[in-house]
């Protein structure tokens, strides 16, 4: 790229001392330092800058017209343009840094909030994605998390708190918090169920007047899942979310709970104090897809909601990983890398104990 104005500078400078006295082509030098701005920083703008005005004074020396009106006011015009061209990469250089801090901070927040799943957990090979629907954004209103019970089991948990921005966030934070906190020692699923709808709703609300809260409707969907080690099925709850997907080999069954109950932080609201367990077979080699409405609900430019079910049982011979990247390439083909909405998928593949 510095070969451009580079280029610039010297043919500027030797046709125009070689062209008639009537043709001047020093006005064309302002093109080098505002094209350097684009892609250098501004000690190499400067430089430029600096070569535009060295070869302005060089024209004008071996044209003779050094003293002349016409001549020092392009001197001074080029001198003006790459002062301003130098100003305006430092501020954006400033900016450029702020911005690096910040996304470090965000970076550092989804590492604490939204930690990694674990690769294996007992027999389970796991394998999480996390697709943010706002440009630059690493965390929004989606969630997962896993934990282990001292009974040899693995529970998971997949959410999608209402609404988005910082609400949504402070709300995700709120509900990871109290599984981690509460997973591995709760007894049973709907008794974790019950501690985690008990703990959003007072948290969302101890600060508000009683005409708030009747205006405000905070709420997640979720699923609560307990995957024992030796015994080959997965328990769940469904509070208002789409249900898993399971692959057996190349053939799909959605794991539709009888009774879907309400999404946390209604709950307690509407009197419940028991959630139903439901529980599937889960083999060895069977595979588990988790994921929230950001994916089933993508749409692209026709309109064209993303064809999970149909594309998922291609992938189901590869890797909880591999599938995942497969799954993001091909949705973010699908709505021509914009979604409309947070998405999350978790992908878990039981193994031989």
């Amino acid at each position: 790229m510095v070969v451009i104005p580079l280029g610039l500078i010297v043919t500027v400078c030797v046709v125009d001392v070689l062209a008639p006295p009537h043709i001047h082509l020093g006005p064309l030098l302002v093109a080098a330092p505002a094209i350097t701005v684009a892609f250098a920083g501004a000690w190499l703008t400067a430089l430029m800058g600096a070569l535009a005005v060295a070869a302005q004074v060089l024209i004008g020396v071996l044209r003779g017209v050094l003293t002349t009106a016409n001549i020092q006011a392009q001197i001074a015009a080029l001198v003006i343009v790459s002062t301003i061209c130098v100003t305006v990469c430092v501020v954006r250089d400033r900016r450029e840094r702020q911005l690096h801090r910040v996304r470090s901070v965000a970076v550092a927040a989804q590492s604490v909030l939204l930690q990694p799943l674990p690769t294996r957990a007992g027999p389970l090979r796991i394998a999480g994605l996390y697709l943010p629907a706002e440009e630059e954004a690493e965390l929004g209103g989606d969630l997962y998390a896993a934990a282990r019970t001292d009974h040899h089991s693995t529970r998971l948990l997949i959410g999608d708190v209402r609404g988005n921005g910082l609400a949504a966030i402070n709300n995700t934070a709120l509900l990871l918090g109290a599984f981690r906190a509460a997973a591995h020692r709760q007894a049973t699923l709907p008794r974790l169920a019950i501690h985690l709808d008990g703990a959003f709703r007072w948290d969302t609300s101890q600060w508000r007047s009683q005409d708030e809260q009747d205006t405000t409707e905070d709420f997640a969907t979720a699923i609560f899942l307990d995957i024992p080690d030796h015994d080959p099925v997965v328990h769940l709850i469904t509070c208002g979310h789409p249900p898993p997907l399971l692959l057996r080999g190349n053939h799909l069954t959605p794991l539709t709970a009888e009774a879907s109950h309400l999404p946390i932080g209604f709950g307690g609201a509407f009197g419940i104090s028991a959630y139903d367990v439901q529980t599937f077979p889960f083999e060895v080699g069977d595979l588990l897809l988790l994921y929230t409405d950001g994916v089933i609900e993508a749409r692209n430019a026709d309109g064209v909601f993303y064809p999970f079910t149909e594309r998922a049982p291609e992938w189901t011979k590869d890797d909880p990983d591999e599938l995942l990247r497969h799954l993001q390439d091909d949705l973010l083909a699908h709505v021509h890398g914009h979604l409309n909405d947070d998405a999350a998928v978790v992908a878990i593949r039981r193994l031989a104990v």
